[in-house]
């Protein structure tokens, strides 16, 4: 599991350091935001998990680059979700657009 250390800000720099542990492998990382910055890092301990159990490979790069072919499946699969329901949006948008003004001119005509 990912664990997280916040390290104090060095001098001059305005954004802190986290110390992080993926996959059993420490990185110091810098970011405005530590907490988001961990949760990242635990999601990416849990893919990296998760594809080790069922491939049982050890090779840790191989592991890396399942786990963000996994990751990149995901964010494609909710873009595709989220840019397809912005389109039925739209179009609803206008369907009760055109009504809307349907309703008016009747209004106005009547």
């Amino acid at each position: 599991m990912a664990s997280a250390t916040k390290q104090p800000a060095t001098k001059g720099a305005s954004e802190n350091s986290v110390r992080v542990e993926i996959f059993d492998q420490a990185y110091n990382l810098r970011g405005s935001d530590a907490e988001y910055i961990v949760k990242l890092a635990e999601y990416v301990d849990a893919k990296m998990r998760a594809v080790a159990e069922q491939t049982h490979t050890v090779d840790t790069a191989r592991l890396a680059v399942l786990a963000a072919l996994n990751i990149a499946d995901e964010y494609h699969l909710l873009k595709r979700n989220q840019d397809g329901g912005a389109v039925e949006y739209l179009k609803r948008a206008n369907h009760l657009s055109d009504v809307l003004d349907e309703v008016l001119e009747d209004k106005r005509a009547g």
